[in-house]
């Protein structure tokens, strides 16, 4: 399966995030807990070099806690601050009692002075990792837009809360994927237009990927009665469970893949983390 997908809007994106980096103090990072590693963007590295970054595991309620703490370990050892986060809950407090512990420095410096003063922080990420839903709940009203589809925020978008500015920006991939399995990541969790892929080629590699650790997780939301070791049988068994037919009878198996990849972003199917640095070598290198 070879996924590309870069819009021009990314390109722009990367260009308007560079020229405001000296209007902020600090980055937040946001990354889908589901795909730590994937969700760490290359084209980042310029606008993390030199500046605070606060890095948030967001939708952590759609993975196991004990899978979650192994990314936080490998975090803790890098040096990086992070927070965990729900942003569809509405409670998002951690977010800025963390950004204001990253900027304490400038905080105390303008305190020694009986000054207040707001920190300023831009929010980056890729594609549909939740950004926009972060800062309407951190901000307690729906201002910046949001979408269950990627790229929906195209624009320069500012708000404040509670001491701090945050600076919304489009969510952004980079130009070319050298690593297969970090596309189809990109592409499972949404980050990725399904208008520009294999919907059931996409379906099927993440049934292959999936269904062995999370058996019992498949077999219980489509009520199957075991799960195959024959990935097509397993996409049949899932169809007919569903009553996903075509004329003449034959599974619909692009419906079954657009209803598998839909349950699996919505966390119908269960606490499925794609990538775990223990089981996979998968450590981010020290960015801030």
């Amino acid at each position: 399966m070879n996924i590309q997908w870069f819009p021009g809007h990314m390109t722009k994106a990367i260009r308007m995030m560079e020229e405001n980096l000296r209007l902020v103090d600090a980055l937040i990072y946001v990354i889908d807990s589901r795909a730590v590693f994937s969700c760490n963007n290359p084209l980042f590295d310029k606008l993390i070099a030199g500046k605070k970054v606060l890095y948030v595991f967001n939708k952590c309620d759609l993975v196991k806690e004990g899978d979650l703490s192994r990314w936080c370990a490998s975090f803790d050892e890098q040096g990086k601050t992070y927070v965990k986060a729900v942003g569809t809950s509405g409670d998002c407090s951690a977010i800025v009692e963390g950004l204001k512990r990253v900027a304490s420095d400038k905080l105390a410096r303008f305190g020694e002075r009986g000054a207040k003063v707001s920190v300023r922080a831009m929010v980056v990420g890729v594609p549909n990792s939740g950004k926009s839903t972060l800062i309407n709940a951190m901000c307690k009203r729906a201002g910046a837009v949001t979408g269950d589809r990627p790229g929906v925020t195209r624009g320069k978008q500012w708000m404040s809360v509670g001491g701090v500015d945050l600076l919304d920006t489009p969510g952004t991939l980079w130009g070319k994927f050298t690593d297969e399995s970090v596309a189809k990541h990109l592409g499972y969790i949404g980050s990725i237009r399904d208008e520009v892929l294999d919907v059931e080629e996409l379906a099927y590699a993440f049934l292959e990927e999936v269904s062995e650790e999370y058996s019992e997780e498949l077999k219980n939301r489509y009520a199957l009665s075991a799960v195959s070791e024959n990935t097509l049988t397993l996409f049949e068994d899932i169809a007919a469970a569903r009553g996903f037919k075509v004329r003449g009878g034959e599974p619909d198996l692009a419906r079954t893949a657009r209803c598998i990849l839909d349950d699996f972003r919505k966390g119908r199917i269960g606490k499925i983390m794609l990538e775990k640095p223990k089981t996979q070598g998968l450590v981010l290198k020290k960015k801030g």
